[in-house]
């Protein structure tokens, strides 16, 4: 039987590529090196920005290049892939179609877990890409769930935190996810995904409650079980 080597296609951006594999190292049940699942990481920090391309216009572009390092990974001899970037998830079914490994599919998953814990209307935090795209809307209506995405204004912040605060090396207002946190209680959501891995960095920095479901948590622990290894009981 091969061995199991995840490959990570990241640097979108970097920052939470370096999390996601500290989650995969924190989460997996290991007491020496050789317990460690395998992992060849491709940080590619030139890929286009998914936001930009998909809702101006040069999608075709960012979809070679993320077809391009998903097969760099594939030739490298990974067994499962990874993309820690939920935007890019708009282009997994076709990525896949062209793959002989399977890509593990982060929205997926996580609505998913969702769905088995009987929540009934969730939040989208995200970026314009992924909320325009309907990444996360379409796998909530497959699995029944009612998913709220935010008005302009709480958009507005929610990409602030992403765009001005965590991929420039900050950690993010607290202030301005208060007011995101308000609104997605006032709306009668029963919890919040964290649908972009800025996000999640802002919740390594920061943590918060159970309410808010962190996709890059469901990925972590599904590429690890999916590979064969134990999860470490946290």
């Amino acid at each position: 039987m091969k061995e199991a080597r995840l490959g990570i296609l990241g640097g979108m951006g970097p920052q939470a590529t370096q999390d996601f594999y500290q989650r995969i190292l924190d989460r997996t049940d290991a007491a020496c090196d050789q317990e460690h699942l395998p992992t060849l990481i491709l940080s590619d920090t030139g890929m286009p920005d998914r936001t930009a391309a998909i809702l101006g216009g040069d999608a075709e572009g960012c979809y070679r290049r993320l077809l391009a390092g998903a097969q760099l990974l594939e030739r490298g001899g990974c067994t499962l892939l990874a993309v820690p970037c939920n935007t890019s998830h708009f282009f997994a079914g076709r990525l896949q179609g062209e793959l002989s490994i399977p890509l593990v599919h982060m929205p997926r998953e996580t609505v998913g877990r969702l769905a088995r814990a009987g929540k009934k209307k969730v939040g989208i935090l995200g970026t314009d890409g992924t909320i325009q795209t309907g990444v996360y809307q379409r796998e909530c209506d497959a699995q029944g769930l009612e998913a709220a995405s935010p008005p302009p204004e709480v958009q507005r912040l929610v990409m602030r935190i992403i765009y001005e605060e965590i991929k420039r090396g900050e950690k993010g207002s607290r202030e301005k996810f208060a007011v995101i946190d308000r609104w997605l209680r006032e709306s009668g959501c029963d919890g919040g995904i964290l649908a972009c891995t800025e996000l999640s960095v802002y919740r390594t920095y920061h943590g918060l409650p159970d309410y808010y479901t962190d996709a890059m948590d469901v990925l972590a622990e599904t590429c690890i079980l999916a590979c064969g290894y134990k999860l470490r009981t946290v």
